[in-house]
């Protein structure tokens, strides 16, 4: 048991290749107009395996959204009692409130409905491409009876959109891989802690 212990305590992200950023005109003084945004659900997929179900990837998935979504906001939230950010993020819990009243699980929302729905400047939408699951549970059990190798490839995009101009100001896109202790939040304070840099809602000193 030990060693496996120490095996699930293992952290290690290695960042691959160059992360590609788009920047919108202005992007900068678009954003910095920004009073209040907010953290929406990512869309997460786990690469398919024939040791794993529908059903079970599908809650797998749903519960990898829920815990990037804390974790970005968590990020965000910090940083903003740090004064490294001056806009206000919407609560989380009231985040995905509306956006389960106005049926965002069941059908696909434009830029311009959730901005309206959630009464906010510009939202932070994430997409996580995984090899294999890395929240705790089910994915460790998972991983340990070898339903996944050992490491795990992701594929990480993250945009802001602004609610006026109704347009993508910034994306950032980056691969990366970790092993099989990597958990949400080391896996979001690695992506942040380097997506930051180049954030137009972050105060560089």
């Amino acid at each position: 048991m030990r060693p496996i212990k120490l095996v699930m305590l293992i952290s290690i992200l290695i960042f691959e290749s160059c992360a590609k950023i788009y920047y919108s005109p202005n992007a900068y003084s678009i954003a910095q107009s920004h009073k209040l945004i907010a953290v929406i659900p990512p869309t997460v997929s786990i690469a398919a395996n024939k040791n794993v179900d529908a059903k079970s990837m599908k809650e797998q998935q749903r519960t990898e959204s829920t815990n990037f979504q804390q974790e970005i906001y968590s990020w965000m939230l910090t940083r903003k009692m740090q004064g490294k950010i001056t806009q206000d993020i919407l609560d989380i819990d009231q985040t995905n409130f509306l956006l389960n009243k106005a049926g965002f699980s069941d059908s696909l929302l434009s830029v311009e409905d959730i901005c309206r729905i959630l009464n906010v400047d510009g939202i932070i939408k994430s997409n996580f491409s995984l090899s294999k699951p890395i929240s705790d549970g089910g994915a460790v059990v998972l991983a340990l009876f070898g339903a996944y190798g050992s490491t795990n490839e992701i594929h990480v995009s993250m945009n802001i959109h602004d609610r006026k101009t109704n347009k993508l100001i910034w994306n950032f896109d980056h691969k990366f891989s970790g092993t099989i202790g990597s958990s949400p939040s080391r896996l979001v304070d690695a992506l942040m802690r380097y997506a930051s840099k180049k954030m137009p809602y972050m105060i560089l000193n």
